[in-house]
């Protein structure tokens, strides 16, 4: 996606988080507001995505083809790796988690199954402060997290993959589906 406007995509994600403003952030969404939480409720000043900042102290996001274990050992991934290769790409199976938004989002559904197409993950090492900080990592797949929300906001969802691909006119995603639902509720209420 490249840096550009990614700032100004992160101060309009803290004014989403701070004045309870409905956000859906979808893929690099997600990855934004994970910095932008890192930034300005863990306190990382330097939290960025090494696709924006190679040199980053803080690497937040980061590139697929050297995937982190929670422990923080790197296992290296290259398209010839039986592990898979540099981008994360088509179907996958994610798990909700209980009383979560996105389980009540997708009926109750412990397992779900969407779409992929990217190259930069959330990485795990931080996982424990998000939490300790209150973000929810509500999805995973394999180790990986795929969905993030805050409980005490009335609808904030990030997800790693891209509901749109799903969707169909007649058949709409449920993640797009509910933002909408929720959004015109409040604005009704407004």
């Amino acid at each position: 996606m490249g840096g550009r406007g990614v700032e100004g995509k992160i101060k309009a994600i803290q004014f989403a988080r701070e004045n309870k403003v409905p956000f859906l952030g979808i893929c690099l969404g997600m990855q934004l507001s994970m910095i932008e939480y890192a930034r300005n409720v863990l306190h990382i000043k330097s939290a960025n995505s090494i696709e924006f900042d190679t040199k980053t102290a803080s690497p937040i996001i980061y590139l697929i083809d050297s995937f982190l274990s929670a422990t923080g050992n790197k296992q290296v991934r290259t398209f010839e790796s039986p592990l898979g290769g540099t981008m994360r790409l088509g179907g996958y199976e994610c798990t909700t988690k209980e009383n979560s938004l996105l389980r009540r989002v997708y009926d109750g559904k412990k397992k779900i199954k969407e779409r992929h197409r990217h190259r930069y993950e959330a990485n795990p090492i931080y996982r424990k402060e998000f939490e300790k900080a209150g973000m929810i990592i509500s999805g995973e797949s394999d180790g990986l997290i795929e969905a993030i929300e805050l409980k005490e906001h009335p609808f904030f969802l990030g997800v790693q993959f891209h509901p749109e691909f799903t969707s169909r006119l007649t058949n709409p995603n449920r993640v797009l589906l509910s933002f909408c639902e929720v959004a015109l509720r409040l604005n009704k209420n407004a």
